[in-house]
């Protein structure tokens, strides 16, 4: 059984291991591999962006310094749900698949690096803040566990919600393992 994970290293864990993925999305050569690797990204990012937005966020709003920095975070989550959305319809011949997805690379890695900034990031703050991150790592942990369960496989991935796009509503256009 791993060790217990209070909330940060549960989070950076995530970010470890989608970068790992980029990094092999990188370096594969074949269209299923690509495919295949796109869908274990698109449901590692979506699980993710949902347990923080769900817990994490709402935890630190009116106790971290700069609130602005949790709703730059929902945009991020925003623009890579929309890119999310692109690519679980597309296929890897699709135009524009390779550059969506290191568009979405891109926008990870930012978005990781303001989460992690040492001192001003998001975790620092919450870590500053007192917040109770040993439970709150328990309950990140719980929903990640049912939200793997519920996409488990990656047949469906949680639908595309936006909080910062008005106006517009996403739509998956076929599940990702329909266009294998």
């Amino acid at each position: 059984m791993p060790a217990k994970q209070d909330a940060i290293a549960l989070l950076k864990a995530d970010h470890r291991k989608v970068e790992e993925l980029f990094e092999k999305f990188e370096k594969a050569r074949g269209g299923e591999r690509k495919q295949a690797l796109v869908k274990e990204i698109c449901t590692e990012l979506s699980i993710h962006a949902t347990i923080e937005e769900e817990i994490l966020y709402p935890a630190c709003k009116g106790k971290i310094e700069e609130e602005e920095l949790l709703d730059e975070a929902y945009v991020e989550h925003d623009g890579a749900k929309v890119l999310i959305a692109e690519l679980a319809g597309a296929s890897p011949d699709d135009e524009f698949y390779d550059a969506k997805v290191k568009v979405l690379s891109e926008l990870i890695k930012h978005h990781v690096k303001e989460e992690e900034r040492p001192a001003e990031g998001i975790f620092a703050q919450a870590r500053e803040a007192e917040i109770d991150l040993d439970a709150m790592g328990d309950r990140l942990k719980v929903r990640k566990e049912q939200l793997m369960k519920e996409f488990e496989g990656g047949d469906k991935l949680p639908p595309p919600e936006t909080r910062s796009y008005h106006g517009h509503k996403l739509v998956q256009s076929k599940p990702i393992e329909a266009r294998a």
